[in-house]
């Protein structure tokens, strides 16, 4: 058996034998490595520039962040909402195809539409009925047709089939008034009394998320159709009818309808029951985790006082907010007004309104100044990403622009927020730090021809600028090299003399502290 002896000996040998290696090496080398690593170094910048004005981001960093954190564990996952403002898909997003030719929606996004509807109308039966079990193949479908001549399959099995209702009122209705009348026969058929009275009561699981879908969608109905009162009575009976379902953001479709209404005192009202504040979300965790600790079981009292200030934010309450505030001061703000006098105590509260609004979601003001052109919302929105600012900003605007004034103390004040900030990807002035994650998810969630905004908006990313002075740096060697061959011939010598010279030192020191037996038997064990 042959053992290899790592010993100091052994390691003056190979330090011997590189810097005989190194003595051999002719000029001639040194101008062919230093020109090499010069070109893969100014290719690999290229690339990288590349692809950040492409895409935003450095590949290098994109990679590191995509693939290696996950083997560290340090993976970062975002949180995706429905939206609960999304237009109906026959009625409005293909129209925008037909238009443009372009596709509004991405895969991802309806393919979570997808899960949402399976979940919703057919996750907690135990055996499904003929025509649930059809309903279910057809949100798999990803050819619409494919999807209606599924549901038609499950009305001709049951013509009272809601479901199906629901999907044609999607996805065949071609206009707002057809649709409508889809979801009017999708409720008779859920159940006749639910058409005229409250039917809570009657059904539970799977029939609850159908009856308050088709609710919903029919209150939405009403406001395109301009029958706005109609619709803010239609959501305010849905709130008063399942208080539970919070987290279906109807507030959200109520506050848009009474802002259309002008209905401030109604919109602030609102506000006051779905705007906690901020940072009562971190003591709202702590609470719910000492319950579930001790195992508290009988604190329904508890429990449901604190589920309003639990609910995730949102940039339609956070805007709808600032835009109160900032309606009640702007008709007469003036910057150059305001420098010479100061602020006034209504004005400041606009201003901390505006700076808390952008600091929850910065995209917004782009949209709403129209720095940035507006797309069609998505279906799916991630908190605090170019998604919500779209889906915000596509129903809003009209909202912002119809309050004098209130756009110009937005454009005035809205950038001051990142001054506040030091470092926004890793700290907080009033919510949690901005997830890193929202540009990956926003990516998939919004159509190709969008140019996703990047927040905060570096500059120049680190991997850009160090290949850059790599490149520089080899560059500069090569034409050294090249014009003074012997000279940086005796350089590289001496740098890797000096380089290796440690090594050779403590292999010295080693030698003469431990006997060669020592370092025998220790590769022996």
């Amino acid at each position: 058996m042959i053992y290899v002896l790592w010993s100091p000996l052994k390691l003056q040998e190979t330090l011997t034998s590189a810097s005989v290696f190194l003595n051999t090496l002719t000029p001639k080398f040194y101008v062919a490595l230093t020109g090499t690593s010069s070109l893969i170094s100014g290719l690999i910048l290229i690339f990288e520039w590349w692809y950040f004005r492409k895409y935003g981001t450095s590949f290098i960093e994109q990679v590191s962040v995509s693939h290696l954190r996950p083997l560290l564990g340090g993976v970062e996952k975002c949180k995706v909402w429905r939206n609960p403002l999304n237009l109906f898909r026959g009625a409005e997003y293909n129209r925008y195809t037909w238009v443009t030719g372009k596709e509004p929606l991405t895969y991802y996004d309806m393919n979570l539409s997808a899960q949402d509807h399976q979940t919703f109308f057919t996750g907690d039966i135990p055996q499904l009925r003929p025509e649930d079990a059809v309903m279910q193949k057809a949100w798999r479908e990803r050819n619409p047709q494919a999807r209606i001549r599924a549901a038609y399959q499950a009305i001709e099995m049951n013509h009272e089939c809601a479901a199906a209702y629901v999907l044609l009122a999607e996805e065949e209705a071609t206009t707002i008034t057809e649709a409508e009348r889809l979801f009017k026969k999708a409720l008779t058929a859920f159940s006749p009394d639910c058409a005229t009275r409250p039917c809570a009561v009657q059904h539970s699981g799977k029939d609850i998320n159908l009856l308050v879908y088709i609710k919903r969608r029919l209150a939405m109905c009403a406001r395109k159709l301009g029958r706005i009162k109609e619709a803010v009575k239609m959501m305010r009976d849905l709130m008063k009818e399942f208080p539970l379902l919070g987290m279906l953001n109807i507030h959200e479709n109520l506050l848009e309808a009474l802002l259309e209404l002008q209905a401030y005192a109604d919109v602030q009202a609102v506000l006051a029951k779905y705007d906690g504040n901020a940072r009562l979300s971190y003591y709202v965790c702590a609470i719910k985790s000492f319950l579930k600790m001790y195992d508290i079981c009988d604190m329904t009292s508890i429990s449901s006082a604190i589920v309003d200030i639990s609910l995730p934010k949102s940039a339609t309450i956070c805007y709808t907010s600032a835009l109160l505030k900032a309606r009640a001061v702007s008709d007469k703000f003036s910057p150059e007004a305001a420098s010479r006098r100061g602020l006034s105590t209504a004005e400041m509260n606009a201003v901390e309104a505006i700076h808390r609004a952008v600091e929850f979601n910065p995209h917004v003001p782009k949209y709403l100044l129209e720095m940035k052109s507006l797309i069609l919302p998505p279906e799916h929105i991630l908190k605090r990403g170019d998604s919500e600012a779209v889906a915000y900003a596509f129903f809003h605007l009209q909202h912002w622009k119809r309050a004098e004034g209130a756009l110009n103390l937005l454009h005035c004040t809205w950038e001051g927020t990142f001054r506040i900030i030091p470092y926004p990807l890793e700290k907080g002035h009033l919510f949690y730090p901005y997830p890193g994650c929202t540009e990956t998810a926003d990516r998939e969630l919004l159509p190709s021809f969008h140019e996703v905004s990047v927040y905060p908006k570096k500059e120049l990313p680190f991997f850009i600028l160090f290949t850059a002075g790599l490149c520089s740096f080899t560059a500069m060697l090569a034409m050294l090299t090249h014009q003074f061959p012997e000279l940086m011939g005796v350089f590289a010598k001496a740098f890797f003399s000096t380089l290796f010279a440690p090594l050779g030192f403590f292999a010295d020191k080693m030698e003469s502290f431990m006997p060669s037996s020592f370092w025998h038997q220790l590769t022996r064990i």
